[in-house]
């Protein structure tokens, strides 16, 4: 435990049981605060919510057999998201491993595909330096998660350790090469329309001021990935929405396909923000800037690849550009960009009921400031959030982006409040996606957790239901609202907890207004169950390859971004 709180851990989230119970009894003489979750993996989910908005290294308990198991999806959701997590199981006795023990599964070998580093402690004088080591690689590089098993009888050893005199071990951040960083400025400085991509890494790297310093200095607009929303602020003139196939916004789409230059930040370039990668890459000359070495090149090969951590590589081109130039004035892309935006917007004030998924949108944005952290997961509600949305800081809006987990948004949610007790946390969550976890708001009841809770409740698997069409094939989701399906409202209310369903647009506000002040008042969290229309599209056009169909604009295609 001593090495658990001097590399900053204050909150744990696990369940005991008896192959771990001599580690739960060192934790009760720690400063750590222990958070009992009802299911292994909405553990990790919530250990991994605490990580992603602290930027620390987020731990989760259990003990042998199935604890482990059930821990798989949550190791898998944060080795994608590239978020660090340490994962400790209990096992059975080293001995008797070989004898099919109960619960004794070689949770090792089960993680090792979806952790940085599994590993088994075989005798107690590791234990210090394991622990150190874990750390040391869930924060190093592209970060990520680790598992550490621990039999019983390692767990009731002793070790001689002296906490004074140790500490965590160094992180390597990396720096670009000086030769590559002043290429990466003479192809910006050549470039006509370039574009600055923010990915996940920016945020995770702690690099946005270095981002907004060097795009205002050049003048370049900046778009971001669905992970990197949030290292950017949206009302900024310098940004350039967001391009892709599903979260995105038709004119981020317009302006990506109008610029011949794309220097990428900690981004791996997913499917789905690529879409076809002949259109993708068409006309467009690309720098790519990733911790993680094996990274570049990975989807496609870039014309620059240049490794290091974003926050030196980012301070690193603006010393390059400052050298070279005094901070530009905005030009005609930049004009042209916010044109885009102008003009390509979509509506999100409609009065229709049943309620249009963009108008709970609109309410949201309005209603809640600036500082307030979203969570949300897959589905719909992640694409209508991605699209209509609004972000200003880092670490305000988590979405599981790469695994999609359905149920991650309660406990993740939970986890951000234990981090920031201050913050207001807003859980956006669809009808199904909340039934996979719901019985964790019984634990945020229990420890008066409070955050509010906006379902975008369409009744049935609607991003499912829409996939299935092209494949003629209606009948495979099968759930009806009021039909042998679960009354929200009342299931909150069975967890002690307040509830309210909106049906018309028009008290969407109020009933905002009313969690808000229910969750900080009564401690708990608050749900507002929004009916949306039952055939709500996601509307995720025009795509890239719609946009490639645009006629270009003439005057786009002979400006200069730095006239």
């Amino acid at each position: 435990m001593a090495v658990l709180e001097s590399e900053g851990v204050d909150t744990v989230f696990g369940i005991p049981g008896a192959a771990i119970l001599p580690l739960y009894a060192a934790l009760q003489h720690s400063s750590i605060r222990h958070i009992t979750v009802r299911h292994e993996e909405g553990g990790t989910h919530a250990a991994d919510g605490w990580a992603r908005v602290t930027g620390n290294v987020g731990v989760c308990i259990g003990t042998s057999g199935p604890a482990g198991t059930n821990m798989i999806t949550g190791l898998y959701t944060a080795l994608a998201d590239s978020i660090p997590m340490i994962c400790i199981t209990g096992q059975a006795q080293t001995s008797k491993l070989h004898q099919e023990a109960f619960q004794a599964v070689d949770i090792v070998e089960i993680a090792r595909p979806v952790t940085k580093w599994a590993v088994q402690l075989k005798e107690p004088a590791q234990a210090p330096w394991v622990f150190r080591e874990a750390f040391r690689i869930a924060r190093s590089g592209r970060p990520g998660p680790v598992l550490i098993d621990l039999p019983i009888d390692v767990q009731r050893g002793t070790c001689l350790y002296d906490r004074d005199l140790d500490a965590p071990l160094p992180v390597e951040v990396p720096r670009p090469l000086p030769r590559a960083v002043r290429a990466a400025v003479d192809m910006v400085s050549a470039a006509r329309r370039p574009i600055i991509l923010a990915g996940g890494g920016v945020i995770i790297g702690d690099a946005t001021e270095e981002l907004r310093a060097l795009a205002e200095h050049l003048q370049v607009p900046v778009q971001v990935t669905l992970m990197g929303k949030g290292a950017f602020p949206e009302d900024h003139p310098l940004f350039a929405g967001m391009a892709g196939i599903q979260t995105q916004t038709r004119w981020g789409n317009a302006a990506f396909m109008e610029s011949d230059l794309v220097l990428a930040v900690g981004a791996r370039f997913g499917d789905r923000h690529t879409g076809d990668l002949d259109v993708y890459r068409r006309g467009r000359t690309f720098i790519h800037v990733d911790i993680e070495p094996t990274q570049l090149g990975r989807v496609f090969e870039p014309d620059l690849g240049i490794v290091g951590h974003a926050r030196p590589v980012l301070a690193e081109l603006l010393d390059e550009a400052r050298r070279r130039t005094d901070r530009r004035a905005p030009g005609t892309w930049v004009r042209k960009v916010a044109d885009l935006r102008r003009t390509m917007g979509r509506r999100d004030d409609f009065e229709d009921v049943p309620i249009k998924p963009p108008r709970v949108f609109k309410e949201i944005n309005e209603f809640f400031d600036r500082d307030t952290t979203f969570v949300t997961a897959i589905g719909l509600y992640q694409i209508w959030s991605g699209q209509f949305q609004t972000t200003y800081l880092p670490r305000r809006y988590l979405v599981c982006g790469q695994a999609g987990p359905l149920g991650w948004e309660i406990p993740a949610a939970m986890g951000v409040k234990c981090a920031h007790p201050e913050r207001q946390v807003v859980a956006v969550v669809g009808d199904y996606s909340f039934q996979f976890l719901m019985e964790e708001i019984a634990v945020a009841a229990q420890y008066r957790i409070p955050f509010v809770i906006v379902m975008i409740n369409n009744e049935y698997l609607g991003l499912i239901r829409q996939a299935e069409i092209p494949y003629g094939m209606n009948y495979a989701v099968d759930l009806h609202y009021g039909e042998g399906g679960i009354d929200h409202v009342k299931a909150m209310e069975a967890f002690g907890c307040p509830a309210r369903r909106v049906e018309v647009p028009g008290d969407l506000r109020d009933a905002l207004a009313w969690a808000s002040a229910e969750a900080a008042r009564e401690r708990l969290p608050v749900l507002v169950e929004v009916m949306v229309e039952r055939e709500a599209n996601a509307a995720m056009g025009p795509s890239l390859e719609a946009i490639k169909e645009f006629e270009p604009l003439p005057e786009l295609i002979t400006a200069d971004w730095s006239d």
